[in-house]
């Protein structure tokens, strides 16, 4: 399973988990925080009531019909209130009156008068002198018909003369607790939405880190040139520059090897003609002579300076993830700059350049490399045409990439090298001379392609000639 997925789940998990034992918690604990609430505002009812039947309680008999008589108005009363959407249009209160032993003197529903509440919870604990409450249920079966009752002692010149309780129904409490436990359930729900799409943004988040350090390790793996992705966040760029660190340090130790091998293969050869020059030179040789074997000497010198040169040169671009200086110029001025730079070699060789397709068409990139790949593939041009041939620089374009294609009228090159031409130091003999070059600059071509994020190719061409091409993306 993909571990930004398992990151979701457990997220998920945590936070359902989290959330459901909160909002069950919660739940669980409306109903009886609605009773504590109510039962706090019967304790004041109760003693406000009670010291009205002060009034009209004496000797242990109600003295008229008054305190009746405006309980009575009470719970004819219609309040037409809406309660947090609730409607309330009467009143559900009853209060009964007891004397100082515990007989009822008055009940509002009229149903309890003359009976004996000495021995209810409510009145015996007034009775005693403390706070009395309790909660019965009309039907022992059904919790819902509980009601609630809170009795206040009924006081007369300090003396204890009587009790008076207030009840409610707990039946009257359920709208506002089921309307609290839908609230309650529609924020939770809210809330488990809300974290879905919060863990859904940051597995996606985590999903688009992790595949693009993937995507950097397998381009590394195939040798292709990748930045690293350090815009993952904290750990993850961290992770990034920790990869690509070891990536160059690792590069760099292949890297030194394998030139210095390469570096030692090719200079072999001109050493051991300078080394052979050298001895014949000591051997005391005819003036002619040793005018040849110096100029051999000066030969081969330059030609291990141009194999340094032109190492280096590669080694510099191998190097680089991504192009250093970008500007932007058109694909016609690159090249009359390329073709203004090696005027002279086009002239000993009496060739001409036509510069066709689309100049106009504008390229962004390091401009100097570039200008050098272009260059190399203008000079293999020239090394391979016929005096007195004309080469063609063609620029242009498709949907995706920029084309610039250098052809000549050469001999072409033969099957069995073409796929060989883009390595380091594979070169085929020059027509005019019968001399190889260093070999490196298709493969510094290349590697120029590579690091403006395209690619080079080299093919022989229809009629003769051959075709090399640069493509860089659009």
């Amino acid at each position: 399973m993909n571990i930004a997925i398992r990151f979701f789940i457990g997220y998920f998990l945590i936070v359902g988990l989290a959330a459901w034992f909160a909002l069950n918690i919660f739940a669980r604990e409306v109903e009886p925080g609605l009773r504590q609430a109510t039962e706090e505002t019967l304790v004041d009812t109760a003693h406000l009531l009670a010291e009205v039947a002060a009034d009209h309680l004496r000797d242990g008999r109600l003295a008229d019909d008054a305190f009746a008589a405006a309980v009575q108005r009470a719970r004819e009363r219609s309040p037409q209130a809406v309660i947090y959407g609730v409607p309330k249009t009467t009143l559900d209160v009853r209060v009964y009156l007891t004397d100082a032993g515990g007989k009822v003197l008055f009940d509002s529903e009229g149903s309890a008068v003359g009976a004996d509440y000495s021995q209810w919870r409510d009145v015996a604990r007034v009775l005693r002198g403390e706070y009395g409450a309790r909660s019965t249920r009309d039907d022992p079966q059904d919790p819902a018909s509980a009601v609630m009752y809170v009795a206040a002692p009924v006081m007369d010149d300090g003396r204890l003369v009587g009790v008076l309780s207030v009840a409610k129904p707990a039946a009257s409490l359920l709208p506002y607790a089921d309307q609290a436990r839908d609230r309650v359930r529609r924020a939770g729900m809210l809330l488990l939405g809300s974290s879905a799409l919060i863990g859904l943004v940051f597995t996606l988040w985590l999903t688009w880190s992790l595949n693009r350090l993937r995507d950097y390790a397998r381009a590394v793996a195939r040798g292709d040139k990748a930045v690293a992705p350090t815009g993952g966040g904290g750990q993850l760029s961290e992770l990034a520059r920790a990869l690509a660190e070891m990536r160059a340090r690792l590069d760099g130790k292949q890297y030194v090897e394998h030139y210095v091998q390469s570096l030692a293969h090719e200079l072999k050869s001109p050493l051991t003609a300078v080394r052979g020059a050298a001895e014949l030179l000591q051997e005391a040789p005819s003036a002619a002579d040793r005018e040849r074997f110096a100029g051999h000497i000066a030969e081969q010198a330059e030609r291990m300076q141009l194999i340094i040169d032109r190492l280096l040169a590669l080694a510099r671009v191998e190097q680089l993830q991504a192009p250093g200086a970008v500007a932007e110029t058109s694909l016609g001025e690159l090249a009359h700059e390329v073709v203004a730079s090696r005027a002279s070699q086009l002239a000993a060789q009496r060739l001409e350049v036509d510069i066709g397709g689309e100049p106009a068409r504008r390229v962004r990139g390091d401009l100097f490399l570039l200008q050098q790949a272009l260059a190399n593939l203008l000079d293999n041009a020239i090394a391979f045409s016929p005096k007195g041939a004309r080469i063609a620089i063609d620029l242009g374009s498709d949907a995706d990439r920029h084309i610039v294609a250098v052809r000549d009228h050469g001999p072409g090159a033969p099957n069995y090298a073409l796929p060989q031409l883009f390595e380091r130091f594979y070169s085929l003999p020059r027509p005019t001379t019968g001399r190889k070059s260093t070999g490196l600059g298709l493969a510094f071509v290349r590697e120029v392609a590579r690091v403006h994020g395209g690619e080079a190719d080299f093919a022989n061409a229809t009629g003769g000639g051959a075709i090399a091409r640069i493509l860089l993306p659009r």
